[in-house]
């Protein structure tokens, strides 16, 4: 089976959508903020390599615990930054086409079916208590999810991507490229 895979942030969404779904909800509930002072010492503990990137990223998911609605503001924060996908990377193809992104899978969940009918492999967040079940879905992780997903074999055609954390899958793919900060297209150089 042959598959053509997107990174999500940076490559089709222009930015980090996780950090814009904080910014938006902090922009409809300012007492979001009472949770910085721990985000930023959690940062701090990763930065200094005391945590790990898991601990890191639940402490900074717990503002999760104070959105009543999730599900519908994960859809008014698609419906307001859906202008910032790239529909120009998404390309018309035969192939199965899989979105594999760090960022969480309630968040991207609907967005992937409604912009192209992607399949999704995201890191599995807890929508209401921002605790991980299982790795983020980063680097390596992001190959062993795939091969989880696909027990048959598979060819990556096509594969898209701004983060050299990627380069596990950019190696596995036939034709691999990377997506410079200004949104420029060029074959990836494989190592």
């Amino acid at each position: 089976m042959k598959i053509d895979i997107y990174d999500f942030d940076g490559t089709i969404y222009s930015g980090d959508s996780t950090i814009d779904f904080y910014l938006y909800c902090l922009k409809h509930n300012i007492f979001l903020i009472r949770f910085l002072p721990l985000q930023i010492l959690f940062f701090i503990k990763y930065k200094l390599k005391l945590v790990k990137k898991v601990k890191f990223k639940e402490n900074f998911f717990s503002f999760l615990k104070e959105i009543k609605d999730i599900d519908k503001k994960v859809e008014l924060f698609w419906n307001e930054n859906k202008s910032k996908i790239r529909y120009d990377l998404i390309k018309n193809t035969s192939n199965e086409k899989y979105i594999i992104s760090a960022s969480p899978e309630f968040l991207l969940k609907d967005i992937s079916k409604q912009i192209g009918d992607f399949k999704l492999i995201a890191s599995k967040v807890d929508k209401k208590t921002g605790k991980f079940s299982g790795e983020n879905c980063y680097g390596e992780e992001k190959v062993k999810r795939l091969q989880k997903e696909l027990s048959e074999n598979f060819e990556i055609e096509n594969f898209y991507s701004d983060s050299k954390s990627d380069e596990y899958l950019a190696k596995l793919s036939k034709k691999s490229y990377f997506i410079n900060k200004k949104g420029k297209i060029t074959i990836w150089k494989k190592v």
